[in-house]
């Protein structure tokens, strides 16, 4: 996606490699910081974090800075000048939007005047979410998908936008392979493990064994990207089971390999912190999904949703949903409206 034509985004400062894109972001992996030295600082932790993780056999990314990478990613794909961390190009623009994402810490990270385009990023429980949107130069809070801007709405009023980031599908093009599984198992259960995993992890397990089929449990936190990416290359099928998800990048990259998804979606908001705000908000694991994706259930149906997914498994074409909803391209696309439309 070069051609930029069609977006409303006349208003955005134009250089010799595009529309000017400034973006921050301040968390775990990198931090926003000021000027030549904050910036080797920031290139050294990151450096240093990354080296410590991958040796230890731990994830080096945290999602939202997952997601960052995606948008960055996604603008210079789409033919964008995007520059990351540069206050002084933002300080010389002081009516020009930026993108800020990351932990809480980038609110105190990055002190400019410039309108801001905040997420993805954490803005807190909805007092300090309210507190975030009430700030003048708050003007749109991202929020990754419809479920999340409900939690946030009494909140943050009508800042809130559903965005979800793109994934990168021609990354996952693989060249045809043997499958030797039939499922991978995503376990991304976070909450109640000791009673959850024998009601819901186990029972699928059972299941699957009953029925003569081949697994393989990853659990979420406990593996590399290059094991998840082998483990799908074998794989026929991803078994998502996780709560809730705002995204889930996870299997969103499984359907961007072609991988239909099979997830435990029971709708309800498990997360305590949350569940005290909301306690009747319909969520969701898999926020982004339709009928070409694969197929969801309630644990009480898992039986006969195992049996509606393999009878269908070689007529599902998640692939196809990923480039129309969750491509880089659309990802740019979306993203660049909303920041041209902070241009006065």
């Amino acid at each position: 996606m070069n051609d930029l034509t069609a977006l409303p985004i006349q208003k955005l400062e134009m250089t010799d490699r595009g529309p000017l894109v400034l973006l921050f972001y301040d968390g775990y992996e990198r931090r926003a910081r000021d000027g030549f030295a904050g910036a080797l600082q920031s290139q050294a932790h990151r450096a240093a974090r990354y080296i410590y993780r991958s040796a230890r056999r731990k994830q080096v990314r945290t999602g939202f800075y997952t997601a960052f990478l995606s948008l960055q990613a996604s603008l210079k794909a789409a033919g964008c000048d995007v520059r990351v961390n540069d206050f002084a190009a933002a300080r010389k623009r002081p009516t020009y939007p930026i993108g800020l994402a990351g932990y809480p810490s980038a609110l105190s990270a990055v002190p400019l005047p410039n309108p801001v385009v905040f997420g993805h990023g954490d803005i807190g429980l909805p007092e300090e979410a309210a507190k975030v949107a009430q700030r003048e130069t708050m003007r749109i809070l991202i929020q990754p998908c419809d479920w999340a801007c409900a939690f946030n709405r009494q909140a943050c009023g009508d800042k809130l936008r559903a965005f979800p980031v793109g994934v990168d599908i021609s990354d996952w093009n693989w060249a045809p392979r043997e499958k030797t599984i039939d499922f991978v198992i995503y376990d991304k259960i976070r909450w109640h493990r000791e009673t959850q995993v024998p009601a819901v992890l186990d029972r699928i397990t059972s299941s699957l064994d009953r029925a003569g089929l081949t697994y393989r449990v990853l659990r979420y936190g406990g593996h590399i990207q290059k094991n998840y990416r082998a483990s799908l290359a074998e794989a026929r099928a991803l078994l998502f089971v996780c709560e809730h998800e705002t995204q889930g990048i996870a299997y969103q990259e499984a359907m961007a390999a072609g991988i239909p998804v099979l997830a435990w979606d029971e709708g309800e908001l498990v997360d305590p912190n949350l569940r005290r705000y909301a306690p009747n908000l319909r969520v969701s694991s898999v926020p982004y999904f339709d009928a070409r994706c694969g197929e969801t259930f309630a644990i009480a149906g898992f039986d006969e949703a195992l049996g509606t997914f393999m009878a269908r498994r070689e007529t599902y074409d998640p692939k196809s949903y990923m480039n129309e909803r969750l491509s880089l391209q659309r990802a740019a696309a979306d993203y660049l409206v909303m920041y041209a439309s902070l241009v006065g």
